[in-house]
């Protein structure tokens, strides 16, 4: 069993701890504890996209680094449509990210 399914798991075992009253009030705490998980999966996708960019710029591998932030780009803008990032985070990231690439002689 993976560490999600754990949790996801041990959400649905709360039924003794679960302070609402309102049937809707629960599926609601059902439904955030399924979110949180896959919240946590899109930051770790777009974090691991952003890691594969610099580690390319750090190698100063200037084809790598443009080929990784092509791929990286919609990813990063895909968090933002879900929710997961402000936008604004994500502008900066990238304009950063396209900034130390322009840099790499």
């Amino acid at each position: 069993m993976t560490i999600n399914e754990e949790k996801l798991n041990s959400y649905k075992n709360l039924k003794g701890i679960i302070m609402a009253n309102h049937v809707s009030a629960k599926k609601r705490i059902r439904r955030n504890a399924r979110m949180e998980i896959v919240n946590k999966i899109r930051k770790n996708r777009v974090r691991s996209f952003i890691k594969k960019v610099e580690l390319a710029i750090e190698k100063a591998d200037k084809s790598l680094a443009q080929e990784a932030f092509k791929i990286a780009q919609p990813e990063m803008h895909r968090s933002v449509t879900k929710g997961v990032f402000k936008k604004n985070t994500m502008s900066r990231k990238l304009s950063r990210l396209a900034s130390r690439i322009k840099k790499i002689a």
